[in-house]
């Protein structure tokens, strides 16, 4: 299977379709203004050679051989995820699904998209005999603490990676289609609850109470996102339709 496919910068002769190149593990992929790039991009403001793509079986790597110029790969369905790759920069690794390298070109913006299509994963019975692993996080969706942590991550994952959280009221309000009995203290109960369902502070049973924890919803939202606790589609439990069973745990 490839493992990844670069579409270049469009150009008049791109349409309806633009092209794709694809590229199997071990392949590489030069660019740049010079005609004896793999892609040349005719843009005076585009070094002669420009970088280099390396398909790395589930993902790739981007070596940035400018003198000068830093790229900007993106993630289009980060919000607002990116890394930047300096100037002479060799093989960055890029950890993205769907990229977008942006490459600055005397006052424009030129963009080269890539896919990485390809998914490795472990088959089943390819491990070790025994006792399964523990997960890290333990959470239950159907779950209504479940449905208060989706309405805190909500504002961004809608695409703002630095929205402010909402408040406890604004919670509520959420919420309240699908969990109509919804309060501040039930909001507020299944907020602590989370803190140490997720091991952000210690436990009822332990006589260590832990400090005290400010910014319980920032770490709540942080981690949830981070380790992909909750995604886009989990908002669904937000509506009527998607409503968590009546137990808070």
């Amino acid at each position: 299977m490839y493992s990844i496919i670069v579409v270049p910068p469009p150009s008049p002769e791109d349409r309806p379709h633009r092209n794709q190149i694809r590229l199997a593990p071990g392949e590489r992929l030069t660019f740049g203004r010079a005609s004896g790039n793999d892609l040349t991009i005719p843009h005076d403001g585009v070094s002669r050679r420009a970088g280099e793509l390396s398909a790395q079986g589930a993902f790739w790597i981007l070596s940035n051989l400018s003198a000068h110029q830093t790229y900007v790969v993106e993630n289009p369905e980060g919000a607002g995820e990116h890394i930047k790759v300096g100037p002479g920069r060799l093989e960055a690794p890029i950890p993205f699904e769907f990229s977008r390298i942006v490459l600055p070109a005397a006052g424009d913006l030129l963009t080269i998209e890539v896919w990485a299509p390809r998914h490795d994963y472990l088959r089943d019975g390819d491990g070790p005999d025994g006792d399964p692993t523990a997960p890290a996080f333990s959470v239950d969706r159907t779950k209504r603490y479940f449905a208060v942590l989706a309405a805190l991550c909500e504002p961004r994952l809608r695409g703002d990676p630095h929205a402010p959280l909402p408040t406890v009221d604004q919670v509520v309000d959420r919420l309240r289609p699908a969990w109509p009995a919804a309060s501040r203290t039930s909001v507020q109960w299944n907020i602590d609850y989370l803190a140490v369902k997720l091991r952000l502070k210690p436990g009822p049973d332990t006589a260590d109470t832990g400090p005290r924890l400010n910014g319980k919803k920032e770490s709540l939202v942080s981690l949830a996102l981070r380790f992909d606790l909750v995604r886009e589609d989990d908002l669904l439990v937000l509506s009527e339709s998607g409503s968590p069973s009546r137990t808070a745990r």
